[in-house]
């Protein structure tokens, strides 16, 4: 059987659900502000992006 690597919304702690949570009602309240360039949000994207990975690692080292 394939090994599956993705992080699935399952694998983050209740704390890191929270966070991505808020922090993708934040990119949606900016997005409107947006003026079509994608940089208002890179912050928060690469904010989400660390905490996937720190959930990644975590789910490898089982």
């Amino acid at each position: 059987m394939a090994k599956n690597d993705d992080v699935r919304f399952s694998d983050f702690t209740t704390g890191e659900k929270l966070r991505v949570i808020g922090l993708v009602a934040r990119m949606a309240k900016r997005g409107m502000a947006d003026d079509g360039s994608g940089r208002v949000l890179k912050d928060l994207q690469d904010r989400v992006a660390r905490i996937e990975a720190k959930a990644q690692r975590r789910k490898n080292s089982k």
